[in-house]
């Protein structure tokens, strides 16, 4: 057994955090699940940016839309759903034999809409009716109009990954989201067996951004190296905590006793930025029960190779709040970190989104010239 499979029996699932088509058509996909090492998939505007511009494979199905008139974003979120489609049924055995509790794969909605409510509720049913999966799950950001998007989708049916995740406060505020979205729905006579949801708490750019004002500080001979690297790690345990606190209320009691499944915290943006520290550092910190670790492939890889898959999060939640308030005590505010990367956060899928759109019209116009249809 692989450290991949016996994160599962730790209670964590491994997911992959990348799509391509070359790996739907070639089986890579279908057998890392055949042999039990991944159980989900996620997937965000860059990704699919990496997959559509670093191929041909696309070519065909561009050339056959944009010759009958779909403009770029009608081409890319049809390249994007028969992706996700695939996927989808590849993972389906996982669904069904967890009992719809894992096997998701998620699809995100346009980050043009990451601060329009109803525009973006209105696309993900677009998408969920679309792709018409039940392990699939729509990709909302935790931005402030986001958060009512969540509660919308959820109460609707609609399974959620809440993305872009930085601070406990607002992962808080994601658990509220998700809780009266159920609550909706069963006021409204839903059934909430089949709705799941995750909430993405991003790791490493907290570390990258941390880091650099730390070692601005240690520039004026202030000996802070021991508290580089952890701040991620940090949060990470004070969110696991106010999870664990969150499904031990009364409130939550009472969904679950109508059947509703546990939103689990999923850890993003787990590779390493800083080549000093280990490569599989973000998946050997935190590993615990009822959560998701969704690893770019090199990570998967690397922690398949020489991971140590031991139960237990590296910091306890004192610790984790001690490191935070030296922190504060050094005037590096996680509020104002927390602002940034969701700021940066939004800019860049929006970025890799409009760069997406880009090649896709490129490849349409050299496709047209060359006569591909």
């Amino acid at each position: 057994m692989n450290p991949l499979q016996k994160l599962q029996l730790l209670g964590q699932s491994p997911w992959q955090d990348n799509i391509s088509r070359d790996q739907l058509v070639s089986g890579a996909l279908q057998d890392m699940v055949n042999d039990g090492e991944i159980t989900g998939l996620t997937s965000n505007p860059t990704i699919f940016q990496q997959a559509i511009s670093g191929s041909n494979d696309y070519d065909v199905t561009i050339g056959k839309l944009s010759s009958i008139g779909f403009d770029t974003e009608a081409i890319f979120y049809t390249l994007a759903s028969e992706d996700i489609i695939q996927a989808a049924d590849i993972f389906r055995s996982v669904y069904d034999s967890t009992g719809s509790t894992d096997g998701f794969v998620s699809l995100e909605v346009s980050p043009r809409l990451a601060m329009d409510t109803s525009a973006t509720v209105s696309e993900a049913i677009r998408l969920w009716e679309k792709v018409d999966r039940p392990n699939l799950m729509i990709k909302i950001p935790a931005t402030i109009p986001g958060l009512e998007a969540i509660t919308m989708a959820i109460s609707a049916g609609i399974s959620v990954n809440v993305t872009l995740i930085f601070s406990v406060e607002r992962y808080s505020k994601v658990i509220d989201a998700y809780m009266i979205g159920l609550e909706k729905s069963l006021e409204n006579g839903h059934d909430i067996t089949k709705v799941n949801s995750v909430a993405s708490f991003f790791i490493s750019r907290i570390d990258t951004l941390v880091d650099a004002k730390l070692d601005d500080i240690s520039a004026s001979d202030v000996d802070i190296d021991f508290m580089r690297g952890r701040t991620a790690i940090a949060n990470a345990n004070l969110a696991y905590k106010l999870f664990q606190d969150s499904i031990s209320s009364s409130r939550w009691t009472s969904l679950q006793k109508e059947g509703a499944h546990v939103q689990r915290p999923l850890w993003a943006s787990t590779s390493t930025k800083d080549p000093k520290y280990s490569d599989v550092l973000y998946v050997e910190s935190l590993i615990a029960k009822n959560t998701v670790n969704t690893m770019p492939p090199s990570t998967m890889q690397a922690f398949k190779d020489h991971g140590n898959a031991t139960e237990g999060l590296e910091m306890g939640p004192e610790e984790a709040t001690r490191h935070m308030e030296q922190l504060a005590n050094f005037g590096i505010s996680m509020e104002e970190i927390s602002a940034k990367l969701e700021t940066d956060g939004v800019a860049s899928f929006r970025e890799s989104y409009e760069q997406l759109l880009s090649v896709i019209e490129e490849r349409s116009i050299a496709l047209s010239t060359e006569g591909i249809h």
